[in-house]
């Protein structure tokens, strides 16, 4: 029998909370089961394993940084609007790394679900692309060069990659502004 007033929303709201104390790579049922006060067979009745349940985060924190992006940009354009995306991304990124971490994953075609929440997530981030102009093929290009520079910086940031006396803000802010010229330039072809 399931303990009363657990639900699968529950377990990965749960499982996102451990996933960004120790990290999505030692995320663990036992350890979800444990946080939930239930044992490890009943969590079965609400996910479906351990990759069950990262699809699931992964799900859940693609929707987080939906409904974060999208506030964060309403009503903005061009320069404004990537300034804002590129703040909420980092700030997501600070806030709930393991989470995060889960966003990274590729949606699993098979699931409706997932492929849904990555394709909100991805309209985010073409609808500040579209204050530049692009769309289609280009809108995809650009898409996948803003999300790998600010992956980088925040993965490297992360990680404490970066031991130079240089202000962390500074350069991040640079590097937003360097892709804003990008963008405001980006090839036809």
């Amino acid at each position: 029998m399931p303990r009363a007033g657990l639900t699968p929303a529950i377990v990965v709201t749960e499982a996102g909370r451990v996933a960004d104390e120790v990290g999505l790579d030692r995320l663990t049922l036992a350890a979800v089961a444990q946080r939930l006060g239930v044992t490890l067979p009943s969590l079965y009745k609400h996910v479906r394993g351990l990759d069950g349940l990262a699809q699931q985060l992964a799900i859940q924190a693609l929707d987080e940084f939906t409904v974060r992006g999208t506030d964060a940009t309403l009503g903005l354009s061009g320069q404004a609007a990537m300034r804002a995306l590129a703040g909420a991304y980092r700030d997501y990124a600070q806030t709930h790394p393991g989470t995060y971490a889960a966003t990274l994953r590729a949606p699993d075609p098979a699931d409706p679900a997932h492929v849904a929440a990555a394709e909100r997530a991805v309209r985010v981030i073409y609808a500040v692309l579209a204050g530049y102009g692009l769309s289609g093929d280009r809108a995809i290009d650009a898409a996948r060069a803003l999300r790998s520079a600010l992956h980088g910086f925040v993965t490297l940031e992360a990680a404490h990659g970066f031991g130079l006396p240089r202000d962390l803000d500074r350069s991040y802010e640079l590097l937003v502004d360097a892709l804003d010229r990008a963008f405001r330039t980006w090839p036809q072809r």
